[in-house]
């Protein structure tokens, strides 16, 4: 039986308390309404937390909310490429013990290969959600976090396309001055960072993320802490596990497990993390996201798994 007193189980915990009658989990603490991404993404995390029930339950749900051109909407019921990509991740997780998944993993592909052009740049619908109140947007650079399972599920499927589309838009992505570049601003802290910096590790491109996370390491603090961004005087939990998971990635162990030991000190009792700590949060300062659960769990895994070897 697990310890219901670890970090690991108070945040399973959390998910099952946030998976939603209807379907789908929360995207954040008081939320009516799941989130397509966040509750894709999840699967494979909770596939291997042992939580394949939940995780059959979940991708289930995803599939009867696609939309009929094969995407997947976020929170505002608009298809963002970058959602139906990490509903792909899930239904990747579960393709073979839900053999009816596949052809609704196809159609996601479909329209994300499609969203992918000869030159390699990524489209969406809509950048909207990805704002701050300011008027600061997100670094389209998170997209990569988008092709490492278009470019797996090219290989699961046996579709060159997928994975010629995938390459296509990695080749633009490294050809970007700032691909792994931990700026001192917004459109760029370490929630979006981390989805660059663990989208090039699990793309192959080790070098990139070890430029990048060199970056990270000059700032983190003797706690194990990272800024939100270089001067930045609050933390985003969720990326600071996503940094330690990049890390974990490129087997730089020793500022992975400090970040995870902070994140450890700072969960809340319910098992889940607001999406700043410090002063002058800008980002969720007093809402639990699920985001930063899933990749909190995904950090204790890697970490524990190093341990047994």
């Amino acid at each position: 039986m697990q310890d219901e007193s670890t970090s690991f189980a108070r945040a399973i915990q959390w998910v099952h308390a946030h998976h939603l009658p209807a379907g789908g989990i929360v995207p954040f603490l008081g939320s009516d309404a799941a989130t397509q991404e966040v509750t894709g993404y999840l699967i494979p995390t909770l596939r291997d937390a042992g939580e394949q029930s939940l995780a059959l339950d979940l991708a289930r749900w995803l599939i009867s909310v696609q939309q009929r051109d094969g995407s997947f909407t976020a929170t505002d019921g608009v298809p963002y490429t970058f959602d139906t990509a990490q509903a792909i991740r899930g239904l990747l997780a579960v393709v073979d013990e839900l053999p009816d998944v596949e052809p609704h993993l196809r159609r996601a592909c479909d329209f994300l290969a499609g969203q992918i052009d000869e030159n390699g740049r990524v489209h969406t619908t809509s950048y909207d959600l990805w704002k701050f109140s300011d008027g600061t947007v997100f670094s389209q650079h998170a997209d990569l976090y988008v092709l490492h399972p278009l470019r797996i599920a090219g290989q699961r499927l046996a579709e060159d396309r997928y994975t010629s589309a995938a390459n296509r838009a990695l080749n633009r992505f490294k050809r970007a001055a700032d691909v792994a570049e931990f700026k001192p601003s917004l459109d760029t802290f370490s929630h979006i960072f981390g989805y660059m910096m663990e989208g090039l590790a699990e793309l192959g491109e080790i070098s990139l993320a070890l430029r990048g996370l060199a970056q990270a390491r000059a700032v983190q603090r003797v706690d194990g802490s990272i800024p939100a961004y270089p001067g930045a005087s609050w933390v985003c939990a969720t990326g600071v596990a996503q940094l330690a998971l990049a890390w974990y990635r490129v087997g730089d162990r020793r500022p992975a497990d400090r970040a995870v030991e902070y994140l450890e000190s700072i969960q809340n009792p319910s098992g889940g993390f607001y999406g700043g700590y410090g002063r002058g949060v800008e980002y969720f300062p007093n809402q639990e996201v699920s985001w930063a659960v899933k990749f909190f769990l995904d950090a204790l895994m890697w970490r524990d798994r190093g341990r047994a070897h």
